[in-house]
């Protein structure tokens, strides 16, 4: 056994273990540790194909940016996970058939060179070789802008949506929390800011209420 070959297996096994115990952890904080662990043996399986590129973008965009999003909101939430997890038998035999479903579908994607041999020579290769001089983040750069455009554009929009639902998730207003008004400190006037009291002598002067705003 090669080097590389010792190491896609060692990548490949780290990921499918990282990936069963993100469903499979009982805490929220540890799936997500153990989700960007198996992004990061991904990205070294990236490497090890030559895609540099894409190894770099798993890492910095996903790693860097959407695993440490979901960390976020999962230690940010208050998330009654009892709750949740008390409708599991309910939507147990949904869950059974999208497994079987997904199961199904891994199964003729491994046996597709089965079924038709001549399927895989059939698909465009977007990384040209090396020779022709262009490197694969170029070639990846030509496709995505040029084929996969629209779908550039729509991955886009909904990692937009999902930026915003995160922060609508977690912003929240307490009550008796006081929080700055703008347009009511600016609407102010001398009639509302300034009250005259007039204090009898030998009394104490006491204070006017103060408005909530």
């Amino acid at each position: 056994m090669t080097i590389a070959a010792a190491f896609f297996w060692l990548f490949a096994f780290v990921m499918v273990a990282s990936a069963a115990m993100v469903i499979f952890a009982r805490n929220p904080v540890h799936a997500v540790l153990f989700l960007i662990l198996a992004f990061f043996n991904a990205a070294g399986l990236f490497v090890l194909l030559g895609a540099e590129f894409l190894a770099m973008i798993l890492v910095v965009v996903y790693v860097g940016a959407v695993a440490v999003l979901f960390l976020f909101v999962v230690m940010m939430l208050d998330v009654d996970f009892a709750a949740l997890r008390a409708g599991f038998i309910r939507y147990a035999p949904l869950g059974a058939l999208v497994g079987i479903i997904v199961g199904l579908e891994l199964v003729m994607v491994v046996l597709t060179t089965v079924i038709a041999p001549g399927s895989l020579s059939t698909a465009s290769a977007p990384i040209p070789p090396v020779a022709s001089g262009i490197t694969n983040t170029e070639a990846i750069g030509r496709v995505l802008y040029t084929k996969y455009a629209y779908y550039f554009e729509g991955a886009g929009l909904i990692l937009l949506v999902a930026m915003i639902g995160a922060i609508v998730l977690t912003l929240r207003h307490k009550a008796g929390v006081k929080r700055q008004s703008i347009p009511a400190q600016v609407a102010r006037r001398k009639s509302t800011a300034v009250e005259v009291v007039k204090v009898a002598p030998g009394t104490a002067a006491v204070p006017p209420a103060r408005s909530s705003r």
